[in-house]
């Protein structure tokens, strides 16, 4: 389709993986699975539907020449390193004029740099539909995941009647946004049917996104238009950082989406992984007879069920189950398996001690 674009998400620090992630080589520059950086294989699965010259990433500033190196098929001039973190709504605002300075009729995806997708035909065929819907229509379109558990890492979006646009049942109503659920009420959206985890992917047109900005962030959408017309040019980056230094940090679920009547939710018919901890890699690698995963120079005595990435080191383990053991870019973490969300709450510690800036 002409006039299609995608824009990738690739702003995050992915602190649960320290100490492989750090500032300097966050999650998204990391190769967790599949072999490459996660970010370089977010470029790949859209060869063949969006032309490169269509693809833009927005980052932060300090990792757009690294991002760059990384994905050599974009080009650097569509890689936009943000000035400071604003979240998921002024990236937004950010991506509708970028896209929209090439076509104002464009459409365009929200998609991330950090998960694993697959397999790449389903993914496409996915977005197509949502591309052909939004590319006619003043909708908004969310990408849904079915659930295949009680998960309370995520937030949930429940389903309502097909939409009655092309796409059959791939396209519904999107009754409500929920946020991250206890056990019990997690169990409950798992048994109901109703609910899809909120994959943050989302796809729409320049007009859809920036008329739902104006209604409910028009401070946002305002800033859309001031910025569009400086793209390309020298003045641009100050422009950006004027700006950004006058936002607030907003998700675009906040802003937007969970105040607006025009949203479908696309069901997603590909496999999802947001790999958020270290624990959610055991499913991409293979086990030793005891269960360990491991990567790296490790070996193990007596010790089931752990995952060991040992980088540059010899990292040996005896008579312990169930743990995450980590060791890269001279720091060394070891937690239980159970625990591997916390490793966002060591790393704010660290931060706050202001004595491990330099391992971070």
């Amino acid at each position: 389709m002409k006039n299609t674009f995608a824009v990738i998400m690739a702003g995050g620090k992915g602190e649960r993986f320290w100490p492989l992630s750090t500032s300097k080589t966050p999650k998204q520059m990391l190769s967790l699975a599949g072999g490459k950086p996660l970010i370089q294989l977010a470029v790949e699965r859209l060869r063949g539907l969006i032309p490169p010259a269509n693809i833009f990433i927005i980052t932060s500033a300090d990792l757009a020449g690294a991002i760059a190196r990384t994905v050599p098929s974009v080009n650097p001039s569509n890689i936009i390193g943000e000035p400071m973190g604003r979240d998921t709504a002024a990236a937004v605002a950010l991506a509708s004029a970028l896209v929209g300075q090439r076509a104002r009729n464009g459409v365009f995806a929200v998609l991330t740099a950090d998960h694993l997708i697959g397999p790449k035909a389903a993914f496409q065929k996915s977005l197509l539909a949502c591309f052909k819907a939004a590319a006619s229509n003043d909708v908004l379109i969310t990408i849904g995941i079915p659930p295949t558990y009680a998960a309370t890492g995520f937030g949930y979006i429940e389903a309502g009647q097909p939409s009655g646009l092309p796409g059959g049942a791939h396209l519904v109503k999107a009754l409500r946004f929920v946020e991250k659920p206890d056990g019990k009420t997690a169990k409950r959206y798992l048994a109901s049917g109703r609910y899809y985890w909120n994959s943050g992917m989302f796809v729409w047109s320049v007009a859809a996104i920036q008329k739902a900005l104006e209604k409910h962030a028009p401070h946002l959408y305002r800033m859309a238009r001031r910025l569009e017309p400086q793209i390309g040019s020298a003045a641009f980056r100050k422009a950006l950082a004027k700006e950004y230094n006058q936002l607030d940090r907003i998700s675009i679920d906040y802003a937007v989406m969970e105040k607006s009547h025009n949203i479908l939710m696309a069901r997603s018919s590909f496999n999802w992984d947001d790999v958020g901890t270290w624990a959610a890699i055991e499913k991409h690698f293979p086990k030793d007879p005891r269960g360990n995963v491991r990567t790296g120079l490790c070996e193990t005595l007596d010790s089931d069920g752990n995952i060991v990435v040992s980088d540059g080191r010899l990292t040996g383990l005896i008579g312990v189950k169930d743990l995450i053991v980590v060791q890269a870019n001279g720091a060394t973490l070891i937690c239980r398996k159970d625990r591997a969300e916390d490793v966002k709450k060591l790393v704010r510690l660290l931060h706050d001690t202001g004595a491990y800036e330099e391992l971070l």
